[in-house]
């Protein structure tokens, strides 16, 4: 597999979907499927795993941060983590601590080189760059150094004649609202854009918590080869009647082409 994105119930979420993982079993249950995971990852693919904590007690539960501690022990490289910002997410509180609206995606990989293409989730300079880059000063000439001694620094002047820029590691999407007949459904949003930068056209994703099937739906749509798994009949049979059958490449791409969905570049 060149990617594999995954949600799996979080722990002691679902119970009355998946039956839950009690928090102190988490890391325990997992590991296997994480071991068969690296076993079928490309040395240059990659593991998003979309995952989040959970309030024991009034205090938030370590299971993530054991897992990730775990998991290099298996052999995974913790190489990057991105968070979900959860844009439409719904005010409130708890007694000591206020709505989440964010989560993690824990980024792993086989090899410190692997496959990445950044510029396919490139994103608009923004109306700032105009304001900014009018009049530039001696300093936005050069690289200035931070004045807190961090050692950073920037060239102002990098960005003239520049309309795209890279993204950050916080990805600013809405929640799913159309639930489609499952209990935790992200958008379709989020892995479009980890498909875009870590896969090509005919390159082979993986969501081994295929749930309604949108990993495996959104791969398809933009000409990628994807594989699903879920235990239970009845969203396998929901994720089905989304997904395309299994096709010779050529023959599958041609079918989306027409269909007005292969949106991937094909250079």
């Amino acid at each position: 597999m060149d990617l594999i994105f995954t949600s799996p119930p979080y722990a002691d979420s679902r119970a009355n979907t998946y039956g839950g993982i009690r928090p102190d079993d988490y890391v325990e249950w997992f590991l296997p499927i994480s071991a068969e995971l690296l076993r079928v990852l490309k040395p240059t693919g990659t593991f998003v795993l979309n995952i989040k904590e959970k309030v024991v007690n009034g205090e938030r539960h370590t299971y993530v941060i054991e897992l990730i501690l775990a998991m290099r022990k298996q052999g995974w490289l913790w190489t990057e983590e991105f968070i979900w910002h959860k844009k439409n997410s719904y005010p409130g509180k708890w007694p000591n601590r206020f709505r989440d609206s964010w989560e993690r995606l824990l980024q792993f990989n086989k090899n410190r080189k692997f496959h990445m293409y950044q510029e396919e989730v490139m994103i608009p300079m923004g109306e700032w760059a105009e304001r900014r880059l009018k009049k530039l000063s001696e300093t936005d000439l050069v690289r200035d150094t931070s004045r807190v001694g961090s050692g950073f620094g920037k060239r102002v002047a990098n960005w003239i004649g520049r309309d795209k820029v890279y993204p950050t590691n916080v990805l600013h999407l809405a929640t799913e609202t159309k639930n489609r007949n499952h209990s935790a459904v992200f958008p379709e949003d989020l892995p479009e854009w980890f498909i875009k930068l870590f896969t090509r056209p005919g390159d082979w994703v993986l969501d081994p918590f295929m749930g309604s099937g949108t990993t495996v739906r959104v791969a398809q749509r933009m000409g990628r080869n994807a594989v699903g798994i879920e235990i239970l009949p009845e969203y396998f049979q929901l994720a089905q009647q989304g997904i395309l059958p299994v096709l010779e490449a050529p023959l599958q791409l041609a079918l989306l082409e027409e269909k007005g969905n292969y949106n991937a570049t094909k250079s």
